[in-house]
Formats: C-alpha cells, structure tokens, sequence
C-alpha cells in the first residue's frame, strides 16, 4: 500500500497522512503551558493580625470573602417601614440594575474567551455555470461545489487559557462590584430613612417650641397692655418666634429632600412617593447595639475590597496574555468537499478533494512593541496591587473611624441629655419668674434659645449616631456576623486563591 495520497484526493499531493499527523501529535502534546507568571494574592499588609478592632489597633490583612448579599441587616433598626423601603429599592432601583447587567456583559465574556480553545467548523456550498474551450470546442454547463473546512489554533503558550483567567476574574470583580452596588443603595435606604425619621423628631421639637413662643408673645401682650412690659419686649417676643417658625420650615425642606432621595432610590418620581410623618407617640427606629468585640475578620466581606483582589488577579492574568505575544501561533487545519457539474456528482471520488495541514507564524521584529505591551502589564499589576492594598487601608479607617464615633458620640449625647434637661428646667423657671414680674424678659429670650440649641444639639447627636451606625455595618460588609449558611443563601463568592 503506498504512502503517497492519490492523485485528486488531497490538495496536499505528496504528503503523507502519518507524516504529517505525528509531528502535530507531538506539538499537541505541548499544551496547556501557561505564560506569565501564576497568581499569588498580594499581602495586604505586613504588620500583626489583631483579633478584632480598637481605635488604637495595628492593622490586620484582610483575605477577600464571601459578600452574603441575603443578609438583611437593616432589620436590626426593628422598623417595619424601613424593611419594607430596603425590599421595594432591592427590587427597583436603577443603579442596581445597571451593576447587575454590568455584571451579566462581564459573565458572558468568560465563555467567549473559552470558545477561543475550540475548533472552528464551518460549511460553504456554491453553484454556478461555466464555460471552457477544449480544442476549440465551447463547452458550457452548470458547476457545483461544497466543502467542510474546520481549523483549530492549540493553545500551546497558555494565551487562551490566560484569557479565560483573565475573563474569570473580571468577572468576578463585576460580581463584586454589584454587591457592593446592593450593600450601598441598602445603606443610602437606610441612612435616608433615619435621618428623614429624626427630622420628624425635629419638627416635633419645633411645634413645641413654637407653641410655647406663642404663649410667651401673648403673656408679653397682656403685660404690655397693662404696661408692666415695654414695647422692645412685645418685639423681641415676636422676633423670637418667628426665628423659630423660620427654623421649622428649614427642617422641612431638609424632610422633604431626604423623601426625593429615597423616591429616586427606590425607582420611583418623587411627586409620586411620599411617608407619613412619625406621630409624636410613635418610637424612633432602635439604635443597633455594637458587639463588644467585632471580629476583624468580618472585613474580608467588604465587596469592594474583594472586587479589587480580583482586579489584581485579572492584571496578573493579562501578563500572560501578553507575554505569550512572544511565542510562535500553529494554526491546524483541514478540508474535505466535492465539486463537479451536476449534484449527482457531490459524492463522486474523481471530484473528491481533501486537504489537512498546518501553518505557523510568528514576529520577528515589531519595534519594541511587545516589550511596551509587556511593561505596561506589569504596570498595570503593580498599580492593581496597591489599589488592593490601599482599598483595605480605606475599609479599617472606616471601620475604626465610625467605631469611634459611635463610642463617643454616646458619651457625648449623655453630656448634651444633661445639658438639654437643665435648660429645660431653667427655662421653665425664667418663665415663671417673668409671669412674676421678678425677670426681664431678655433673660426668658436668653433661656428659650439656649435650651432650644441644647434640644437640638441632641437630636442631631442622635442622628449622626444612626448615621455612623450605618456606616459602620457597611463598613464590614453588611451586619456583625457572617452568617454560617452564606454561601448556601446565594452569597457572592468574589475571591479566590
């Protein structure tokens, strides 16, 4: 049996099937090398791993987790209208929508970097009619040809396998990215209804307050028509209260922006959307109480800082892509199809053709440009790596910073409680003393505006603390414990070793 392919049968003429077939076997063989260098997660840090977190405490390096983006840590405020906001901005808000797309675009480009390690197959088919000229004879008739063409690119220089790495991790810095989306518009819910909560409590200040102006304009009247008080008396009552019904109105507007806000955020119109005010009888949100000791480790849930881990890894991946620039491209291929002048004849051996080989190519000078390309991935990693680094410096400033807070403004607002109590009872004294005659009325001014700043220093101490509260939670990714069922519960898996 001869070596030699028949002559029709392959475009190849003279080379042999086995030839040709072991070389490729063996350069087959070589697959699966990787260029560039494997990925090892940056030290975040260098310093001691504290257990957990103090305003005084070395910092810790954070290993990047699990975001459980179940978690509802919003429940801890026990407000039944606070929970139902989170659900209804969960389930509509805009910016969400846009990371979680974001994060399908950046899903579906692992796939395609995958389809790069298959073969390619595809079919063509053509019909015509001719005419040639044999011995001066013209002859004219129809042609039909087909042919299947696959062709395959090994990766042997890991270019694709990179690739996917590369994709991968993109992809799970997207994934990240939409958790951290979800953890932030949950906290703007969150802080806005707080906050929006204490301008009632403002307001109701400010009714009480300006009631009790009211009164003191009319006592002020009274004792002038009986001329016991003069006229600077009348108007600096006057001058009072409407400095108060001017702060009222203020406190107002600031209620209606936080209600916008939360309108926006929970995809809706704000001329659309309202909250009734909070009656008088009825208690603010409670106040979470922060654990005695907070594990460090619950920092590792931060989406942000897992997002950058990720883009550290996807910048290490991108190395080798790359440098696997440097190495030679094999393209295998082959062919079979028939052509002649009837289909009847598609499947006939005279027409029968066939064709399988192989081509390799590769730069010899380009100018620099892959050594630019190359500095500039290395660039890249190193400026990825320090943006990780820093992201985890970030998150324990944030952290410590609203630990705190929360510790000190506590104490402060014990302070501002007293103070609020004393003037309080000084004011009610001044009054009584007025009524009596035994006090000027500048004194009474005096007393309402400082027990009135003492009242409202302590609701805005009480505001800032649902403020670094939430900040706090958010801070460590959502809530004080990590939860044992995260990952059974959908959480969002964006690191890896």
């Amino acid at each position: 049996m001869s070596d030699v392919a028949p002559t029709g049968e392959g475009m190849l003429g003279a080379v042999t099937r086995p030839r040709l077939l072991a070389p490729l076997l063996a350069l087959a063989m070589l697959g699966g090398c990787a260029s560039g260098p494997d990925y090892q997660r940056p030290a975040a840090l260098t310093d001691a791993s504290p257990p957990s977190f103090s305003a005084d405490a070395p910092w810790k390096p954070a290993q990047p987790g699990q975001a459980d983006i179940q978690a509802q840590w919003w429940t801890a405020y026990h407000d039944a209208a606070l929970d139902a906001l989170v659900a209804q901005a969960m389930a509509a808000n805009q910016t969400l929508a846009q990371a979680q797309a974001l994060y399908r675009q950046a899903q579906s480009l692992v796939p395609a970097a995958q389809a790069a390690d298959s073969p390619s197959v595809g079919v063509s088919a053509a019909m015509g009619r001719s005419e040639a000229y044999s011995q001066g004879v013209s002859n004219t008739g129809p042609t039909h040809a087909w042919s299947l063409l696959a062709a395959w690119e090994p990766d042997f220089w890991g270019h694709v396998s990179r690739s996917v790495e590369l994709a991968g991790a993109n992809a799970q810095a997207s994934a990240a990215d939409a958790a951290a989306a979800r953890l932030l518009v949950q906290a703007s819910v969150v802080n806005d209804y707080l906050q929006l909560r204490m301008a009632d409590r403002q307001s109701d200040l400010f009714d009480a307050v300006v009631s009790g102006y009211a009164k003191a304009l009319k006592i002020t009247e009274a004792q002038y028509r009986m001329g016991v008080a003069n006229r600077t008396d009348v108007e600096l009552a006057k001058a009072t209260l409407s400095n108060a019904q001017a702060q009222a109105q203020d406190t107002l507007l600031t209620r209606a922006q936080l209600q916008h806000a939360l309108a926006v955020l929970l995809g809706k119109i704000p001329a659309q959307f309202s909250i009734a005010r909070l009656a008088p009888e009825q208690s603010l949100p409670a106040l979470p109480e922060v654990p005695a000791i907070i594990p460090s480790q619950l920092l590792e849930r931060r989406p942000d800082i897992s997002a950058a881990e990720r883009r550290v890894a996807a910048a290490n991946a991108n190395i080798g892509v790359v440098q696997s620039a440097w190495y030679p491209n094999l393209m295998l291929s082959a062919s079979y199809g028939n052509a002649g002048p009837s289909l009847g004849n598609w499947f006939n051996t005279p027409y029968e053709a066939w064709a399988i080989g192989g081509s390799l190519a590769a730069t010899l000078f380009d100018g620099g440009l892959r050594d630019a390309q190359r500095d500039q991935a290395r660039a890249a990693f190193d400026a990825a790596a320090a943006a990780y680094r820093q992201s985890v410096l970030n998150g324990f400033q944030e952290v410590e910073d609203n630990l705190s807070a929360i510790a000190e403004l506590q104490r402060e607002l014990e302070f501002q409680n007293l103070a609020t109590a004393s003037s309080r009872a000084s004011e009610r004294a001044i009054l009584s003393q007025y009524r009596a005659g035994t006090a000027l009325y500048t004194a009474v001014v005096t007393v309402q505006a400082s027990a009135l700043a003492n009242e409202r220093a302590a609701l805005q101490l009480q505001a800032r603390l649902f403020a670094a509260s939430v900040t706090l939670i958010k801070a460590i990714g959502g809530g004080w414990h990590a939860g044992p069922d995260a990952q059974a519960s959908g959480a969002v898996q964006t690191g890896s070793n």
